[in-house]
């Protein structure tokens, strides 16, 4: 890394912290604008439910399509659902979930507030007394981080009727016995962490796009880089929440 690529790195890196400590100001203060966070609410939720429906489905049918081989080598075949809903609940679904909401919304939020940068829409919100801060950034950030455990739910639930069928494509287990084995092998320290961390994947996805595209210029040229961008930080800011979730979990005994 170059000493000029470094030193942009810190300031991104201090820019980013005081825009995260300005969303934290101003998440406090009256007044909230509760039917924009609402509207956003709908946009990050239902408007992505399709998409993490699809993907979690084909993703739990796909798994346990590809383990059944290695476990019945091994004369395991009877771990086949336990297996699968303890993998996707406490990793896979989460993290998938998280990365679909980085590259749909994530690069939505960073397209609309830089084209909304660059075309002076802020600028006009501000002149008129409109707080766009508060308007823009604390309701999508605030949505993201609602919603994103809300998706990741629904997806474990996908993903794991995916599961039965996909155990059933091969053999033969009936619906009571796939689900008796499920839950029997899920406990709070499967699930709590895994739910835990998706409100700070959607907070990381939010505050990214937000940040982004809130400081988005140079043109139409500037919009696209807003988009992109977010998605790559995001899609890493996740990894790397995941990785600190994964080793506080192990300190406080939750694996």
């Amino acid at each position: 890394m170059s000493e000029n690529s470094f030193k942009r790195f810190l300031s991104d890196a201090g820019d980013m912290t005081g825009f995260v400590l300005r969303f934290f100001r101003e998440l406090f203060k009256p007044k909230q604008e509760w039917r924009e966070l609402l509207r956003q609410c709908y946009y990050v939720g239902y408007n992505s439910l399709s998409l993490v429906g699809i993907t979690a489905f084909i993703m739990g049918l796909v798994l346990t399509i590809q383990s059944r081989p290695t476990l019945v080598e091994f004369g395991a075949e009877a771990w086949l659902p336990k297996m699968i809903s303890v993998s996707l609940v406490r990793e896979i679904a989460p993290v998938i979930t998280a990365l679909i909401c980085a590259g749909k919304v994530g690069s939505g939020i960073g397209a609309e507030l830089g084209s909304m940068k660059v075309t002076e829409q802020i600028d006009a919100m501000d002149v008129s007394g409109t707080n766009p801060f508060k308007y823009l950034v604390v309701t999508r950030v605030m949505a993201t981080t609602l919603m994103l455990p809300v998706l990741a739910v629904i997806a474990d639930a996908i993903a794991l009727y995916g599961g039965y069928l996909g155990a059933n494509i091969k053999g033969v287990v009936s619906w009571e016995l796939y689900w008796t084995q499920v839950f029997d092998a899920l406990s709070y320290s499967d699930l709590l962490p895994a739910f835990i961390k998706t409100y700070f994947f959607g907070f990381a996805i939010g505050i990214v796009g937000c940040y982004k595209g809130f400081n988005s210029n140079k043109g139409t040229e500037g919009v696209g880089r807003s988009a992109n961008t977010a998605v790559v930080v995001a899609s890493l800011a996740v990894f790397l929440i995941d990785l600190i979730a994964v080793q506080i979990a192990d300190l406080l005994g939750f694996t």
